[in-house]
């Protein structure tokens, strides 16, 4: 009985099928090294698997390292973006035409051990759950300008969100499909996909896992990051918490704000009456000039990113556009 079992469990593994979604940018060195290894232990698996390899507009010669790769074996695809879009829309291209029952993304630099992928299959097998999340352990980045600023915003992003996951920067991350092709990627928000998860339902748990140093190439990451995080984190807080009732912060902010107008006025009307002269007071100016011009920059900011989001999803359009394709004619 157990041998059927085990049968039927391989048998069923053999039909489900894992698309590995790698963005690429100036990663020349490393490609064909990544493509082998994702190789190499999946072919030891049950499973089917793709390679979609994005190239971001890069540089270098990783376009024509991709299409060596892509004849070299016929589980590869590669993607080669008009332009540099960003990591997010490099993401979403692959995503989009990723045909796995489980989709991986990780990144091309060979810091992400392909090794972890087949636990984390089967941990999100056994465990039932929509999203399993990597947890760097020993990081190989440099302490002040990568390591100290992620665990900064790590933290905050688990105090500002309640998703509360260890390490949100590591990028190899493993998805049920349907999970992974409504994360609705657009801008810089591949950062906080764990949260885009659980914003539509989805359940999200983080394993610990290996990383290795870089040896080619130059890192993509560091301090210059910091504000762009921050600004994403607002827009994110904002989605998760006002996008379907977005008048309970409106309303809140025009309230307090009203309130306050209100009780300045009166203080200065009963100033009048006493008979002072407020005309052109600088304090007042200045107060209402910041509180009114503070929420128009929110508000005008808030909405434009509404605009983008109702411009690319009412017309079905994509953030990026694929200008060929390499794939093995075997």
């Amino acid at each position: 009985m157990k041998i059927i079992n085990l049968a039927v469990c391989l048998a069923c593994h053999q039909m489900e099928k894992v698309s590995f979604v790698i963005p690429i940018f100036n990663e020349q060195d490393n490609i064909l090294t990544l493509c082998s290894k994702i190789t190499s232990v999946m072919e030891k698996t049950p499973y089917l698997f793709e390679i979609l390899l994005v190239n971001d507009g890069s540089t270098d010669e990783s376009w024509i390292r991709i299409k060596e790769a892509t004849e070299s074996s016929n589980h590869i695809t590669g993607l080669d973006l008009a332009t540099n879009y960003g990591q997010s829309s490099a993401l979403s291209a692959g995503i989009d035409r990723a045909s796995g029952e489980f989709i991986v993304t990780l990144d091309g630099d060979l810091q992400n051990d392909p090794e972890d992928v087949p636990i984390m299959l089967e941990t999100l097998r056994e465990k039932d759950c929509d999203v399993v999340s990597g947890e760097r352990i020993n990081r190989k980045d440099a302490a002040i300008s990568r390591r100290f600023p992620s665990r900064l915003a790590n933290f905050w992003i688990r105090l500002i969100t309640g998703v509360k996951l260890r390490d949100y920067g590591c990028a190899l991350r493993v998805f049920r499909q349907d999970v992974a092709k409504n994360l609705e990627l657009y801008g810089e928000l591949h950062r906080f996909i764990p949260v885009l998860a659980v914003m539509q339902g989805a359940s999200n748990i983080q394993v610990p896992v290996r990383h290795h140093a870089r040896i080619h190439g130059r890192s993509k990451y560091g301090m210059s990051r910091t504000f762009k995080v921050i600004s994403d984190l607002l827009l994110l807080v904002f989605f998760k918490r006002y996008k379907d009732r977005p008048i309970h912060l409106f309303g809140t902010l025009g309230i307090l704000t009203f309130g306050a107008g209100a009780i300045i006025d009166l203080y200065f009307l009963v100033l009048k009456i006493l008979g002072h002269d407020i005309w052109g007071k600088p304090l007042l100016l200045l107060g209402f000039m910041l509180t009114i011009g503070g929420i128009q920059i929110i508000t005008i900011g808030i909405i434009s990113e509404m605009i983008m989001r109702t411009y690319y999803e009412s017309q079905n359009k994509k953030p990026y556009r694929i200008k060929r394709i390499a794939k093995s004619e075997h």
